[in-house]
């Protein structure tokens, strides 16, 4: 293949996207663009460097030998460029022109309000683009580029790459409906009801029913559902009980009158909530989110938490 044209950033961050995702559309949705534009800077890519990348004809879409031996050489290419960005807006705090934030849902009604506002002041030039969900699904987001800094569950060991900040650990807790466990032995009174489950496709989910089958209690479910509104809202219509941590329960606040939390009847359980970012791309930056944080976590989560359930006041905590 003849040579033409010139090797641009923009190519290069497509061709990483596309060989990421095994997908033209699936490129094109994370990056914001068209098919027809993916398509077109990875023709004027392989034109420039001279050699076919993908086998675009393939569903998914595949990598060729060049294309393995490039996208080595790609991802160094925009680690650098991310890093030479952050750089010359960490001189200048001010010339930050876009911030990718992901936050769990959690925090999404009242915490990263509160954190976007407070770095909209400092920020006066910087588009913000915030995107929730589920703790894996950020990291994913954040490893492939798509996302700066996330604030999410930890899900193990962190790779080499990133630089973790804790913020906040918070207990596994045990939501039923209001007055239905008396006084007396909570786990047993605990297996004569239904337990409606979080669902095991997220990390969450796995963790508690692992957590489960450690303490050899095969509980039967019916539900497995994965809104902490609707898991909250059959607990509260006395459809059965449910384990989650308090961050979900209080996010599903509406209901938090026909329902009790209990602790684990059985050996505990807790995660962590940490902020997390690709290293030394940044700067300080990071550091500085998660300093920020913390204020906002004590008095929109932890303080109205204790207040509410004083007895999770050694459990919930800023790390």
């Amino acid at each position: 293949m003849a040579t033409t044209g010139k090797i641009t950033l923009w190519g290069v961050e497509v061709f990483v996207a596309t060989a990421e995702e095994a997908s033209i559309s699936g490129a094109a949705r994370r990056l914001g663009s068209s098919a027809a534009t993916v398509s077109q800077q990875l023709t004027n890519l392989e034109g420039a460097i001279g050699a076919t990348l993908l086998n675009r004809s393939e569903r998914p879409v595949t990598l060729t030998p060049a294309g393995e031996m490039f996208l080595r050489r790609a991802n160094t290419i925009l680690n650098e460029a991310d890093q030479a960005k952050a750089e010359l807006a960490m001189a200048d705090f001010s010339r930050l022109t876009r911030f990718r934030l992901g936050m769990i849902e959690d925090f999404d009604a009242d915490v990263t309000p509160g954190l976007l506002t407070e770095m909209s002041d400092d920020l006066k030039n910087c588009q913000f683009l915030l995107e929730t969900g589920a703790s894996h699904r950020l990291f994913d987001l954040l490893d492939s580029r798509a996302l700066d800094v996330i604030v999410a569950g930890d899900m193990g060991q962190a790779s080499a790459g990133m630089e973790v900040h804790p913020l906040l650990e918070e207990p596994f807790v045990v939501a039923v409906p209001k007055g239905a466990i008396k006084d007396g032995d909570v786990a047993k009174q605990l297996r004569r009801m239904q337990l409606i489950q979080y669902t095991t496709r997220h990390h969450m989910g796995r963790v508690i029913a692992a957590h489960l089958a450690r303490q050899n209690l095969r509980i039967t479910h019916k539900f497995e559902l994965d809104s902490y509104h609707a898991i909250m809202a059959m607990v509260a219509a006395g459809s059965g009980w449910t384990i989650l941590t308090p961050l979900g329960c209080l996010r599903a606040q509406r209901f938090g009158d026909d329902v009790d939390l209990l602790p684990l009847p059985f050996a505990p359980l807790s995660r962590t909530i940490s902020l997390t970012a690709r290293r030394d791309i940044l700067g300080d930056m990071p550091a500085t989110i998660a300093t920020r944080l913390k204020p906002l976590l004590l008095d929109m989560i932890v303080q109205p938490a204790v207040t509410r359930y004083p007895w999770l006041h050694d459990q919930l905590h800023l790390l």
